[in-house]
């Protein structure tokens, strides 16, 4: 039986991708302009509600110009999964394409991208039981003691995991403790071979100094747009903590450790631009592997005139098949 989340059998979607900073909602909008589309966020912070200078969410009136989905549909308080991104993402390309329009699919969590060209395995949904039972473990004995107990029974998924890496050794034991079966089971059971056949646009800058210039001015641009009120707003709430994977978002845990104590704004904005360097690092690393994409420099003038002549081409392509 395949994993579920396959990406076949659904009707023809554009994938438009690239490291953080590089231009994706801009080209996103132009593509709205030039074709009828519907834009799908892949992205792991844009789900969140109260979320909106750190994740650099699209305004309320670019949202308007276009329809987006996925965006504001969690509380911080809430998870939202990779299984559940492929379910509501297949669901929304069938309902897009129903209506006539093209779905464009828009972000950089590369994570999402891959559960869904590849396939995910279901694992057992959360148990707050269980996840109880491990963080009241987890306060008599300590993290690193419930990460040596995940390398009894997972080895695969301890050795990736530090041992302060509290929201995935519980996770890992809730799934082993619900299911019997190691976490690394369900992620081995879901690499299926990936999809090469998915149309996906690469946005990616040839000089890495550009991208970091741009991700130090974004985040310089949030500051002043009120980012440190924004997640001082959200702490105060009082039901959110750093561990929550909301939370961990690049910027939002350097500005939460900063209101805990752990520095000033200046340290802060060195932490947040160097986390945010890491993963476009990341993420340019895993676009590379994806045999299908076609690459756009990011950096040229050009860039939205390549983007769009890519995406013509590829609804040409579509609509011959």
């Amino acid at each position: 039986m395949p994993a579920s989340g396959s990406a076949s059998a659904l009707p023809l979607y554009i994938c438009l991708a690239g490291p953080t900073a590089s231009g994706k909602t801009a080209a996103a909008l132009a593509i709205a302009q030039a074709h009828p589309v519907e834009i799908i966020s892949v992205d792991s912070a844009l789900v969140y509600r109260g979320m909106d200078i750190g994740t650099a969410k699209p305004s309320a009136a670019e949202r308007a110009s276009v329809p987006h989905h996925l965006i504001n549909i969690r509380d911080p308080l809430q998870a939202y999964s990779a299984a559940e991104f492929v379910q509501d993402a297949q669901t929304l390309i069938r309902q897009i394409a129903a209506r006539n329009r093209l779905p464009l699919l828009v972000g950089g969590t590369m994570l999402y991208f891959k559960a869904l060209f590849d396939g995910i395995d279901p694992m057992p949904p959360a148990q707050p039981a269980l996840r109880a039972a491990i963080e009241e473990q987890a306060q008599q004995k300590g993290w690193p003691a419930m990460h040596a107990e995940l390398a009894q029974v997972d080895p695969v998924t301890a050795a990736r995991l530090a041992p302060a890496d509290s929201q995935r050794i519980q996770r890992a034991l809730e799934v082993y403790r619900a299911s019997g079966l190691p976490l690394s089971h369900f992620h081995a059971r879901s690499a299926a071979p990936a999809r090469s056949d998915v149309p996906l646009i690469s946005l990616e800058p040839p000089d890495r100094a550009w991208l970091h210039a741009r991700i130090a001015q974004r985040f310089d641009t949030m500051l002043a747009a009120g980012f440190v009120d924004e997640v001082r707003q959200l702490r105060a709430r009082g039901d959110l903590h750093a561990d929550l994977p909301s939370m961990r978002c690049v910027g939002y845990r350097q500005a939460w450790d900063m209101l805990e104590g752990a520095g000033d704004v200046a340290a802060m904005r060195e932490r947040a631009i160097a986390a945010t360097r890491q993963l476009a690092k990341r993420q340019i690393t895993w676009l590379r592997s994806m045999p299908q994409r076609q690459v756009v420099d990011c950096q040229a003038d050009s860039a939205t005139e390549q983007v769009l002549r890519a995406v013509q081409a590829l609804v040409a392509r579509g609509t011959q098949a």
